[in-house]
Formats: C-alpha cells, structure tokens, sequence
C-alpha cells in the first residue's frame, strides 16, 4: 500500500511540473509574403502582430520573411525565406530549433544566469549578448556567422564547448566536429555578399532563395554587358 502511495505521489509531482512548465509566447513583429504557424490543432497563416507558444512550428515560404520576438529572452529573430523553426522545442533552455533555412539571432546583454539556446541538427548555440546568422542546409550541415559577442557550440563531437567569437565562421554538423574561421568580410546579416549600390553603376542583382544570384540579363537594344 505504501509501495502505490509513492508511485502515485511520483507521479502526481511530474504531473505538476509539467503543468507548471511556463508557456514561452512569441509575438510577430514583421510578416512578408507566406509564413504559417503549425500547432497541434491546425496550420494557419500569421500577420504582423500576431503571436505563437512554445511547441508551434513556423514555415517561412519562397521569399518569404518574419521577424519574432520573444521578450522572456529578450532576444528577437529573423526567419528568412524556406525556413522552417520550431519554437521552444522542448530541451531545457532552447528558445527555438533551426530545422532548415537561415535566421538572425539578436539577443540584448542580460545579467542573470538562465540560458538562452538555439538548437540546431549539429549542435547548441548557447549566447549572452550575441547577435549571429545561422543556416541549415537540407543535409544538415550548418554554418555560424558571428557579428557581435561570442557563440559557445555545443557539440556531441566535442568533449568541450566550442567558442566562436565576432568576425569568426564555423561550419558543422551531426558527423562534423565544429571547426573556426574567418567569416568573409562583406558577408551581411541576410546572407548576401556587401556591395556598395551605385559603386559600379549598377543596381544589386535579386538573389533567389537558396543564396545564389540569378544570372544577369543582356541589356535591351544589343548595348555592352553589365560588368560582373
């Protein structure tokens, strides 16, 4: 009898924790084009203002784009276009899990001491004061730019964390250790290389949504080539 009391007692206190696990909101500060919010219930598409919870998924379509803040954290993040993320996905301290696609981490500088992750199929990257890009390949395979602060990987490959500081790159994977390097110089936030507009004459080419430029059209009326 006192054997069933305990297993009861056991699992009404787990019961309890659960219930009391805080539910995470994220509020859509911006909305361009077709992104979507997936919960247990249905699938539906979102507008600037709206909000999502911890354990919904969102899916940024082809040129595509949402920014979300989660004020818990004080961190917001941009999704970019054929992302797919999924918010407070269950690991203590992850505040949302990059499955595939590209963000923008920016987190404000706070001095207590609860974490603030990101999960990616790789690693974890664990930040205080840090704003950085992330992309996931359809492989998995993942790279970290680092603009501002430092970014602490966390890899199963590695017996100890990995410190990736600003100015510096690193790609991994499930199957690749992290490894560091010089982030190139004109990359930006969104992933396109810097370029000065009017520099040259020319306006920046469009880029589709998998990072590559399209190829340039010949001018009208048979005129020179634009230069490269």
């Amino acid at each position: 009898m006192k054997k069933i009391a305990a297993m009861l007692f056991i699992v009404s206190a787990a019961a309890s924790a659960v219930s009391q696990e805080p539910v995470v909101d994220y509020r859509f500060d911006e909305v361009k084009r077709n992104v979507t919010v997936t919960t247990a219930k249905q699938e539906r598409r979102v507008d600037k203002g709206q909000h999502a919870q911890s354990g919904d998924k969102v899916t940024t379509g082809w040129f595509s784009y949402a920014l979300i803040a989660a004020e818990r954290y004080r961190a917001k993040f941009e999704i970019f276009s054929s992302s797919d993320v999924l918010l407070a996905e269950g690991t203590p301290g992850v505040i949302l899990s990059l499955e595939r696609g590209r963000l923008h981490a920016i987190f404000d500088k706070i001095t207590g001491t609860e974490p603030r992750v990101v999960k990616t199929p790789g690693a974890l990257l664990a930040v205080r004061g840090t704003q950085y890009t992330v992309e996931v390949a359809q492989d998995g395979n993942t790279t970290l730019d680092v603009f501002e602060g430092t970014v602490e990987i966390r890899s199963p490959l590695r017996p100890e964390p990995f410190l990736i500081h600003a100015g510096q790159e690193s790609k991994f994977s499930r199957r690749e250790m992290p490894r560091s390097m010089e982030m190139p110089k004109d990359r930006t936030p969104d992933g396109r290389t810097h370029r000065e507009p009017g520099r040259d004459g020319q306006p920046q080419q469009p880029q589709s949504p998998d990072g590559h430029r399209p190829p340039q059209q010949p001018p009208p009326h048979g005129g020179p080539p634009p230069k490269p």
